[in-house]
């Protein structure tokens, strides 16, 4: 029978069973296509995207136990898309392309945020039963050359130090004996200044969220000992020497698959030393240290240096290492209040040696006004016999003062820093890049709170009385900046490599959360499109001190200690090269007071 049109006077009525049926077969066709695709998804995404995603998360007392496999997210993560190297590199830090829809004016990305191949780290975050959520850090398997080889070589380290004794004990050197109960009955140790390669690297080793599948993994370490390799050749060797261990270490990061996915913009390595060790400013073989710092692939990566350059983005400075390395909470906060408890009969007190050879250095006014002060205490430094090159001298003058004194040395920073506010006791500098525009990670950007500053030039010209200028302070004052520095010493030293501290976190801990957060950040602005055109990297001091939120610099009090001179190949008054090769005096001076 043909059907009528619908529009018919009797249609409704003769099609009303018959609709019953018809409604039936496209439920069962619909169900039918449901379970078509719905099979078709399952096996595209789970049969042939592989096993559920697990991560490596080693026990907590040995780094060497067995690891726990744990589902990293609820939510099912795409396969990202992969692109070319070159056209990521590319695409890192610029604006997603945008199109128009054709029936809307709304903008919306072409680029989705799942394309992107670290989404899988940032969703770690997601599973909030996982503790290392967005703090995976993945460690280059590098090929024992880079690190290892170096230790067995280590009376090739230094010109002037038998570095042997000072790489036992994980990097800590040998146990310094408290015969004078300077310190604590354990936990330290004769540690070298230029240590921090080695300590950091077995620290790592302790790291409770490492991974081995580094699609995890927030951040990317490279344990190369930097500091170690330029120290072998920085003297008598030509730069192609100088250059070889660097070069072959970017040849090498370049090739693995890790290094595609941010272009090493995820990548972090340490170098105990001084920044102007690895930024040789030209090809000429009498020019100081390697190129590291100036590489391409170099810029690229974050390199954690006791110095920091102010004037560059791609180093960060950390603390020098001190002679104490807990290995307990308990041992640090038994210290704490010990250094509460100290009477401490010098106003102020200053370890060094004169500059002679350098004009603009105000030592010599600080150690007159430290000998001619009834209130002052002095530990002169210099070639010979001294108890300045004594930990247990050095420590006890700190411990009795209420300020020490901290100007520049041969660079802007030193490690005396660290050890007087590890005696709690308050600093006062004189440069804002010996401190405060060098530890931003580790210090509070309120100097106010834990130091005192007085500028150099009022000390080189105006010959301002320091005795007085302290003695400005109330005591009550003095007693809550005290009591700051003090609190600070956790996050200024390095634990003992060999264990890990319970609940406290320190100089170890704060920098690499310091890295994650810069490439988490990184990432979250690839995904968002922001950029930061603006960007001047000769201000990066001035970046690294700005509030959470601010993006712009402009002028600053402290621009005329910054301020470099027009020859390009100076820094502040003094070349890096001369800088550089000034600070190997006091390895000298260590070398023969030992």
């Amino acid at each position: 029978m043909r059907r009528r049109s619908p529009t018919g006077a009797g249609s409704q009525a003769m099609e009303k069973g018959a609709g019953k049926h018809q409604q039936n077969r496209l439920c069962l066709l619909a169900s039918l296509s449901a379970f078509f695709w719905m099979f078709l998804l399952y096996f595209h995404f789970v049969v042939l995207g592989g096993s559920p995603v697990v991560y490596d998360s080693p026990d907590l007392k040995s780094v060497d136990s067995h690891k726990k496999l744990s589902k990293v997210s609820d939510v099912s993560i795409p396969n990202p898309v992969v692109t070319s190297p070159l056209e990521q590199g590319r695409n890192l830090g610029r604006k997603p392309r945008k199109i128009i829809n054709s029936s809307s004016t709304t903008e919306k990305p072409l680029v989705k945020a799942d394309s992107f191949p670290f989404m899988r780290a940032l969703r770690t975050v997601e599973n909030k039963s996982d503790p290392c959520g967005g703090k995976y850090i993945y460690v280059h398997d590098l090929p024992s050359r880079f690190n290892e080889d170096m230790l067995k070589e280590c009376k090739s380290l230094s010109l002037w130090t038998n570095m042997c004794k000072f790489t036992t004990n994980a990097g800590l050197g040998p146990p310094l004996e408290n015969e004078e109960s300077v310190f604590s009955d354990t936990g330290w140790y004769a540690t070298n200044q230029f240590a921090v390669d080695v300590i950091f690297s077995n620290r790592m080793k302790q790291y409770e969220c490492l991974t081995n599948d580094s699609s995890l993994a927030a951040a990317i370490f490279v344990p190369f000992y930097a500091g170690f390799d330029i120290a072998r050749y920085l003297w008598g060797y030509n730069i192609s020497v100088r250059d070889a261990a660097s070069l072959d270490l970017v040849d090498w990061l370049m090739k693995r698959p890790e290094w595609s996915i941010m272009g090493g913009k995820d990548h972090f390595l340490v170098a105990g030393r001084i920044t102007w060790d690895f930024r040789r400013l030209s090809e000429s073989e009498s020019d100081w240290g390697n190129k590291l710092l100036f590489l391409p692939a170099a810029k690229n990566m974050s390199m954690l240096v006791v110095e920091s350059s102010p004037w560059n983005a791609n180093d960060f400075g950390i603390p020098y290492p001190t002679y104490f390395h807990p290995a307990k909470d308990a041992e640090v906060f038994i210290w704490q209040d010990r250094m509460r408890k100290l009477e401490r009969k010098w106003l102020f007190s200053f370890a060094g040696a004169p500059r002679p050879d350098n004009p603009k250095s105000i030592r010599g006014q600080i150690i007159d006004q430290c000998r001619e002060s009834k209130v002052g205490k002095l530990l002169e430094c210099d070639f010979g016999e001294s108890k300045c090159h004594s930990p247990s001298s050095i420590m006890q003058m700190f411990q009795g003062s209420l300020f020490c004194l901290q100007p520049q040395g041969d660079s802007y920073t030193r490690r005396s820093a660290f050890d007087s506010m590890l005696a709690g006791c308050i600093p006062v500098f004189f440069h804002p890049g010996s401190a405060y525009t060098q530890y931003t990670w580790h210090l509070p950007k309120n100097f106010t709170k834990y130091s005192v500053f007085i500028p150099e030039d009022d000390i080189r010209k105006r010959n301002v009385s320091i005795e007085e200028r302290l003695n400005q302070i109330p005591p009550e004052q003095v007693k809550i900046m005290r009591e700051e520095v003090i609190n600070l010493i956790p996050t200024l030293i390095y634990a003992d490599p060999r264990s890990k501290l319970e609940t406290l976190k320190d100089a170890f801990d704060v920098s690499v959360q310091a890295v994650i957060n810069k490439v988490t950040k990184l990432r979250n602005d690839i995904i968002e499109g922001r950029t930061n055109d603006n960007f001047i990297e000769e201000n990066s001091w001035k970046y690294e001190l700005l509030d959470e939120g601010q993006r712009e610099v402009g002028a600053h009090e402290w621009d005329p200690f910054f301020s470099k001179p027009k020859d390009a190949s100076a820094d502040s008054g003094d070349s890096s090269a001369e800088v550089a090769k000034k600070s190997w005096k006091n390895e000298q001076r260590d070398h023969h007071a030992s």
